[in-house]
């Protein structure tokens, strides 16, 4: 059971700065930023700069899984040979790794 003067007492304290309740979550955002977002944004443009120099003859999985040598290379697409006859046209944004000839 709470006593008068332990209300009294509680109702005295200072209140915490805010700069003591802000920092954790700082500190949590900046980890966070570190920790996942960067080395994400690291990837996704080296993989940019991949699919910007691809070349006719190297192998690429898509997306969807599908391994493929590179046929055509158009602005926004590549033609991709699945099979022996069989091209099948993909947006670059599809290209998921890219496997250079020379490799």
């Amino acid at each position: 059971m709470i006593q008068t003067t332990d209300l009294h007492i509680l109702a005295n304290q200072p209140a915490p700065n805010i700069l003591q309740q802000i920092l954790p979550m700082l500190l949590i955002i900046v980890i966070f930023y570190f920790l996942m977002i960067r080395p994400q944004q690291r990837q996704r443009k080296e993989l940019a700069k991949r699919v910007d120099s691809l070349q006719s003859g190297d192998k690429v999985i898509t997306t969807a899984g599908i391994h493929a040598l590179v046929h055509n290379i158009k602005e926004k697409t590549v033609v991709l040979k699945i099979a022996d006859g069989t091209m099948v046209e993909f947006d670059k944004s599809a290209v998921a790794q890219v496997i250079k000839k020379d490799a």
